[in-house]
């Protein structure tokens, strides 16, 4: 079985958090450069399908998060596959990004702080007497909450999977896709704690069989922008834009 874990490709909120309030998390788009990376992606995919000694064994099951972001880069993909590889194509609603609550938009502790300073202390107290992974933000998840849907989600994809030539593509968010390795291959919280969220349209290759145990390795980092190039990103609505990202962003 071989579960091809793919983030989503740059966005507009990776290179301008000001696109969370301007789109709202779930609608945040690809740019241009992000739905190139996971074009390549799609490619990468596709070579190590079909390269020997064993090319082709079993058609591709894609899942994907219902965010824009997410399903973009879902179609990318799906353009560089060819489409006799490709099986089901489904969207399931426990892949969407980590719920961050009141925090939802801002992701500078600064201003969370300023807006929200009883919840920001509690959380911060969390935070530091739990770890990370226990802690909830204020009417939010945990990522110990993304782990546990998770684990449902994977309760899925184990029952259709019929046999060890399986091949199945999860096109998510840096932090589930974190929690579906945590999960497939039982790495405890502490792996979790230390591990970094994978880059914008990296693959994260778990392969293996019942028999013998499974194992994961990065197969693909994709090539980040150079810093203040401009790029052009597709919205919610097919409208063009064209964005120069923020120095260092």
């Amino acid at each position: 079985m071989r579960l091809f874990l793919v983030r989503h490709g740059e966005s507009l909120g990776n290179i301008d958090e000001r696109a969370y309030r301007r789109f709202g998390d779930h609608n945040v788009p690809l740019t241009q450069w992000g739905y190139r990376q996971a074009l390549e992606a799609g490619g990468v995919i596709a070579a190590y399908l079909q390269a020997p000694p064993s090319p082709d064994l079993g058609k591709l099951q894609v899942w994907y998060s219902p965010f824009l972001r997410t399903r973009q880069s879902k179609d990318a993909l799906l353009e560089a596959l060819p489409t006799g590889v490709v099986g089901d194509i489904r969207e399931d609603y426990l892949l969407r990004e980590q719920d961050f609550g009141l925090f939802t938009e801002i992701y500078d502790h600064a201003e969370r702080k300023q807006k929200f300073p009883e919840e920001f202390e509690k959380w911060a107290r969390l935070r530091s007497n739990s770890g990370k992974f226990y802690a909830r933000p204020p009417d939010g998840e945990s990522r110990a909450d993304v782990a546990q849907r998770v684990r449902l989600f994977l309760q899925t994809v184990m029952r259709d999977a019929e046999n060890d030539d399986h091949n199945v593509v999860i096109v998510g968010h840096g932090v589930t896709n974190r929690a579906v390795e945590m999960n497939f291959l039982h790495r405890p919280v502490e792996w979790f704690e230390r591990s970094d969220n994978p880059g914008n349209a990296d693959i994260t290759l778990i392969e293996g069989t019942r028999a013998q145990g499974y194992k994961s390795i990065l197969l693909h980092q994709a090539a980040d922008r150079q810093p203040g190039q401009e790029d052009q990103l597709r919205d919610a609505y097919g409208a063009v834009v064209t964005i120069t990202p923020k120095p260092g962003g």
